[in-house]
């Protein structure tokens, strides 16, 4: 690939590998519609800035190694289901909103880089655990995971595949420094 290549890039959360067990069992228990999302792409996306040159990798990963240097202690709890018109997620508590303030300090770093613009609306820590064509309007039961205290954060490139996408991990930054 040459740096003028385009790539989709998006940055997250990775969760920790027990999170990641009780998660995938309970969508096998609970998500009967749709294409339950599997354990590699399970995870707190932070930005997505789709198709980007990938020139620009190295700045973005510099972004989100600014940003994490200030991260420590993040918890999250699962607060809710909720489903968009094409995703089933959970949404997440952010304990003394340390998470926000992460996704924010990267969306200043993107944005002063040129590569992403801010949502209107506010982040939203959630987790994708379904995607479907029409809404299934689920009610499962939430799960019990306790305390998701990720330990660090990743850029990621996403690959378009008819079976639905595939994430790789560009690079995986330490929170907290």
């Amino acid at each position: 690939m040459n740096g003028g290549e385009r790539i989709r890039l998006f940055c997250a959360l990775r969760l920790p590998d027990d999170i990641l067990g009780r998660i995938v069992a309970w969508q096998h228990a609970n998500l009967h519609a749709g294409r339950v999302v599997t354990p590699g792409n399970l995870h707190v996306t932070l930005a997505f800035l789709g198709h980007r040159p990938l020139g620009e990798v190295d700045g973005i990963v510099s972004a989100l190694a600014a940003a994490a240097v200030e991260a420590r202690d993040l918890r999250f709890g699962v607060r809710g289901y909720r489903e968009t018109r094409s995703v089933g997620m959970l949404t997440l508590d952010d304990e003394g909103n340390r998470g926000r303030a992460l996704a924010e300090r990267l969306f200043d770093g993107l944005e002063a880089l040129g590569v992403y613009r801010r949502e209107a609306r506010p982040w939203l820590p959630h987790v994708t655990v379904l995607r479907f064509r029409e809404r299934p309007r689920l009610a499962p039961p939430l799960p019990d995971l306790g305390e998701i205290s990720p330990s660090d954060a990743a850029v990621y490139s996403s690959v378009l595949r008819s079976g639905g996408a595939q994430y790789e991990v560009l690079e995986a930054i330490a929170l907290g420094g």
